[in-house]
């Protein structure tokens, strides 16, 4: 069946992405199983997706009830889910209100489209330009990708969106440089995640919220993959000490139901009136009745506390693994349970080989291991990656 299923995807299905040869057909906690029964424990997380694990008996329970009361009724008449997820994202952010779409990528779009309609309505136009950061990862619709600071995910798609410049990231002198009358916002993740999980630091992130506010350009955080306790914070940007104006979200958010939300101020959510923007199946009663479950487990502090010990503990052995392979092991970095380790040269065999073990990893930026594990992960699973990790690179030849 394994060897169907593939054959029958290789031809039926786009290939836009290099699949594993691997069937997955159910999930629990931090484990998967394949469709010859071998088991998997999971560091992907459907690449930081299902924060609370897989198939996490609460969140299940919400989805069955909402799914034999109401499904979907279109954003033209109130649903009580969405309401109250909203006003849980309200009261538990910098935010005032809150646009649902079905993804980070729309919900990107949202907030660049929110940016450019609130300069617009306040200065007229011509100030619509964007800048994002080198190596940042925003999506892959025409506006996304062109925020998009890497070339690989422009090819073939040119002309792009226009409007969109990148600098350095972590380099508050190259965005000052950039900083134009036309910029309507500034786009940044505070963890750059496809970019190979690096951080931004607090220092930058302050001079940025102040000539931000100084230039009344909207600061938008990127928080589709770091946000959602992933960092062991709910939000990333409360461990900088700053609030952007406006913030996406989307992957944890629904723990695997297709959900992104941009969070924005009074100030700039006044931009957005009937009809300038809309999505018919953002913030369906199913949906954010799952995300309201998974919100109000994630945003407990003995959870995120949690989160923080994993995360220190996990850090600590990789930094260990990285003192017995110096040779091969570049660097290690990242927050809470969001983690990468930089090698001396590419990745992907190693992510094979762990595979074989019976590990999920992945591979960013080509020399990063990326290790976004389900928050519910266990030290012990955590040893047991470590000990397969020394084991590959051992074995390994960058």
């Amino acid at each position: 069946m394994t060897q169907a299923v593939m054959e029958l995807c290789d031809h039926v299905v786009c290939s836009t992405y290099a699949r594993y040869p691997v069937v997955l057909e159910k999930g629990r906690g931090s484990r998967l199983w394949d469709t010859n029964g071998k088991e998997y424990i999971d560091f992907v997380a459907g690449i930081a997706v299902c924060n609370l694990g897989h198939c996490h008996p609460e969140v299940t329970e919400v989805i069955c009830r909402q799914a034999e009361t109401l499904v979907h009724v279109s954003n033209l008449f109130y649903t009580r889910p969405q309401v109250e997820l909203a006003d849980a994202l309200r009261r538990h952010s910098f935010a005032d209100r809150v646009f649902f779409a079905n993804s980070g990528a729309e919900a990107n779009e949202a907030a660049i489209k929110l940016a450019r309609k609130y300069s617009r309505d306040k200065y007229g136009p011509g100030r619509f330009h964007v800048i994002t950061m080198e190596d940042s990862f925003h999506g892959r619709t025409l506006a996304t990708l062109s925020a998009t600071a890497q070339e690989k995910v422009h090819k073939g798609f040119e002309p792009l969106v226009e409007g969109f410049h990148f600098v350095p990231y972590n380099d508050i002198e190259a965005v000052r440089r950039a900083m134009t009358p036309q910029v309507c916002a500034v786009l940044v993740e505070p963890i750059q995640g496809e970019g190979g999980v690096r951080i931004g630091n607090s220092e930058y992130f302050r001079e940025l919220r102040a000539l931000c506010t100084e230039r009344d350009v909207l600061l938008i955080f990127d928080e589709v993959q770091v946000g959602m306790g992933r960092t062991g914070t709910l939000f990333a940007y409360e461990q900088f000490l700053v609030s952007p104006d406006v913030m996406t979200l989307a992957k944890a958010l629904g723990n695997g139901l297709p959900i992104g939300a941009m969070l924005a101020t009074e100030q700039a959510a006044q931009a957005f009136t009937p009809g300038s923007h809309a999505s018919t199946f953002g913030g369906t009663p199913l949906v954010t009745a799952a995300a309201g479950k998974v919100l109000e487990i994630i945003a407990q502090e003995p959870f995120l506390a949690a989160v923080r010990e994993k995360g220190q503990y996990f850090l600590e052995k990789l930094r260990e693994l990285q003192a017995r392979h110096s040779e091969k092991v570049m660097d290690v970095r990242g927050r809470g349970l969001m983690l990468g380790m930089e090698l001396a040269g590419p990745g992907k065999p190693l992510v094979e080989k762990c595979l074989s073990r019976g590990f999920l990893i992945n591979c960013t930026h080509e020399t990063v291991l990326r290790f976004v594990p389900p928050l519910v992960i266990e030290k012990e699973e955590i040893d047991r990656l470590v000990d397969v990790l020394d084991t590959v690179l051992k074995e390994w030849t960058p």
